[in-house]
């Protein structure tokens, strides 16, 4: 392959990556990673779909056409009909781009500088905006610019552990490492997120094998189980303040986070018990309309569906002005969200798809095994916080299509031999 072949594919990748991270519009990040496809597709003399991807994408692809059966029956606007064929046809996209691209690339090194030069370049963009332009006091003043950011959490893991699964460091200077892990690991710090949290946590577990179910993580799990327990009775136990410093509204979120998500009985006049279970109160109006319609368990309400909230939310960027948004179509909470849009069948399919990702932990110890594994227990966490793979936002999606094409790789390499 050409060198500048390998450039031009790793710069449209960047591109992709990037814009994903800081160009707002959903739908323009989609008409891009389309464009990109298109543009793969175009520039090759034979272009064939590999047949480990279409192995792979089968749960997301069938997924993806049981959303059409709901709106086969039920009569909903084209805009939002779209706007959810686009929402679940992004994971596909992205599996699709990672694969091919670094198909044609062929360098995991590559892949892996790839995603730790960009995750530095957004630490350094995080950093500016939070020290001149955020407020430090407060958790919702550091976070008011930059919720999350995974590409810089899986940036950080693939230098700091780099060298463990390659005998060898990234960057021939061992300062500039030292520069850019620190950078990334304070930017990655000062999220405060909550979900990161979790997600450092279940990437270290796979490095180190405790995500395999045996006796001794069973064990290591409880004692984990029983230490949050402890956490939340002292939690629960002192009083804290809502509206307090970093440290202490941090710890409120921390306090809430589980009745956050699945807490129902909200009373939506107070908005300060309204907004702390949000994603419980999303639930429960999209349970409320599955139950008028006990079909829709099964096959889904289909896309263009829409959850009534009950009340004008302010969900937009002038809610004075427009009032803000009574119908909703999409969902933080990811369970609900993919019941809702494709039913229990749907539901159980997603779920398929992720376990078929965390089973490669009981693989051969490799980079790619571990890394997809994590991602597999990541996004069964981040379904239920943050829609999973099915967020607008999400960006794994594109590292897990490139980890599958070097796993594949590998493991046709290792048959032959």
């Amino acid at each position: 392959m050409k060198v500048k072949a390998v450039h031009f594919y790793t710069a449209l990748f960047a591109i992709v990556l990037f814009a994903q991270l800081y160009l707002p519009s959903f739908k323009a990040n989609i008409f891009l990673q389309i464009f990109m496809l298109a543009v793969f597709f175009i520039l090759e003399k034979k272009p064939t779909i590999p047949v480990f991807l279409l192995q792979k994408t089968k749960f997301l692809i069938v997924i993806f056409l049981i959303g059409f059966i709901g709106t086969l029956f039920y009569k909903y606007s084209l805009f939002n009909t779209l706007k959810d064929i686009f929402h679940f046809i992004k994971p596909i996209l992205g599996l699709a781009i990672g694969y091919l691209f670094y198909k044609k690339i062929n360098s995991i090194k590559n892949f892996i500088k790839v995603i730790v030069l960009l995750g530095f370049l957004s630490a350094i963009i995080h950093l500016i905006v939070v020290f001149f332009f955020s407020k430090l006091d407060t958790v919702s003043g550091l976070r008011e610019f930059s919720k999350d950011n995974f590409i810089e959490m899986f940036a950080l893991f693939f230098l700091l552990f780099y060298k463990k699964f390659f005998g060898e460091t990234l960057f021939k200077k061992q300062q500039n490492s030292n520069l850019i892990f620190l950078l990334l690991l304070l930017s990655n710090v000062l999220y405060l997120s909550r979900t990161m949290i979790v997600g450092v946590i279940i990437i270290f577990i796979s490095i180190y094998g405790y995500s395999k179910i045996t006796t001794k993580t069973i064990k290591i799990f409880l004692l984990i189980i029983t230490c949050i327990g402890f956490l939340y009775a002292y939690l629960y136990s002192v009083k804290i303040d809502r509206s307090g410093n970093s440290i202490e509204s941090f710890l409120y979120k921390v306090k809430i986070a589980p009745a956050e998500i699945f807490e129902t009985k909200i009373d939506r006049e107070d908005h300060k018990q309204l907004w702390d279970h949000w994603r419980g109160y999303e639930a429960k109006r999209a349970m409320a309309l599955l139950n008028q319609n006990p079909h829709f368990y099964l096959i889904g309400a289909g896309y263009g569906s829409l959850v009534n909230l009950k009340f004008f939310a302010p969900l937009t960027d002038n809610p004075r002005k427009d009032k803000g948004l009574k119908y909703i179509s999409e969902l933080h909470n990811g369970i609900p969200y993919i019941l809702y849009k494709t039913g229990f069948i749907g539901l159980i399919i997603y779920l398929l798809f992720l376990i078929n990702l965390y089973k490669l932990i009981y693989k051969k110890f490799t980079f790619e095994t571990v890394f997809i594994s994590a991602i597999g227990l990541f996004y069964l966490f981040s379904t239920i916080t943050i829609t999973g793979i099915y967020n607008t936002k999400d960006g794994i999606i594109f590292i897990l299509g490139s980890l599958l094409y070097f796993y594949h790789s590998k493991s046709k390499a290792l048959q032959h031999d």
